[in-house]
């Protein structure tokens, strides 16, 4: 589970709702005609954006990035090598024993590739394709909930031009305009923290998570290449630890060492 995502929306909720409570009572805050304007109005604006079927699946999309935690690099990297020294000391067909293991989908079907004995250029082909097609369903998911990071203060100012609107009717009786006001700001404040707590740090989430998987996908297609071309293990190491920045490597050769 990834612990950062789970606190930080907790505790910027909670921060909200500790300031409201300090500040006064909390039922002031809860508006019903304002929740039905700037959420309903997000989702049909999602749902006009975006098709049904693309909107549903991202809900399944951010439950990975709370449920599903990325392996380290140096993890890959270690199993990528064993994998090499295995392939050079008894052939590709021993792979097969360690396909039972492998938790892996993406790494599990390089391995199959490779024992089946398919050509390198499909099996790079094959494995790209399978790559994009897992970084596009990522990319949808983010556009997704960046399109519902701008609706919602979108339409949280909407519900506030109605409450002044109707607030407007009642200047003459000023004792109503305070309560007004405060009703009409409360479809913004709405909207802001729909998109600042929730829809926008999550559509960040997801990006990050992309590129971090890309890389590993990257690593790993790289890695069942060169096991098929039979490399010695030191160059598959040396060779993977190249797409990884100079802090990065330091991490892995750490995991390697203590491996």
């Amino acid at each position: 589970m990834d612990i950062a995502t789970l606190v930080g929306i907790v505790s910027g909720v909670g921060l909200v709702m500790l300031s409201i409570m300090m500040g006064g009572a909390l039922d002031i805050f809860i508006h019903i005609p304002s929740a039905m304007v700037t959420v309903g109005g997000t989702i049909a604006s999602t749902l006009i954006n975006f098709p049904l079927k693309k909107v549903i699946s991202v809900f399944k999309v951010v439950k990975n990035v709370f449920l599903f935690k990325l392996p380290s690099y140096g993890e890959i990297i270690r199993q990528i090598v064993d994998y090499a020294m295995l392939s050079r000391r008894e052939g590709l067909l021993a792979l097969e024993s360690k396909l039972e293991t492998l938790e892996d989908p993406f790494m599990a079907k390089g391995v199959r590739l490779i024992i089946d004995g398919f050509p390198t250029e499909t099996v790079r082909e094959i494995l790209e394709i399978d790559a994009d097609q897992t970084s596009q369903r990522h990319l949808t998911g983010k556009n997704i909930l960046d399109a519902m990071g701008t609706a919602a203060p979108a339409f949280g100012m909407i519900g506030t031009l109605i409450g002044l609107v109707q607030m407007l009717q009642n200047l003459d009786d000023p004792s109503k305009i305070g309560g007004g006001m405060a009703v009409a700001l409360i479809t913004t404040f709405y909207g802001a923290v729909m998109a600042n707590v929730v829809f926008l740090p999550l559509a960040g989430k997801l990006g990050q998570r992309e590129k971090e998987e890309v890389l590993i996908r990257q690593i790993i297609i790289e890695g069942i290449i060169a096991i098929q071309a039979g490399d010695q293990p030191q160059l598959v190491e040396e060779k993977l630890k190249s797409f990884l920045s100079p802090t990065e490597r330091k991490v892995v050769e750490g995991e390697v060492a203590n491996a």
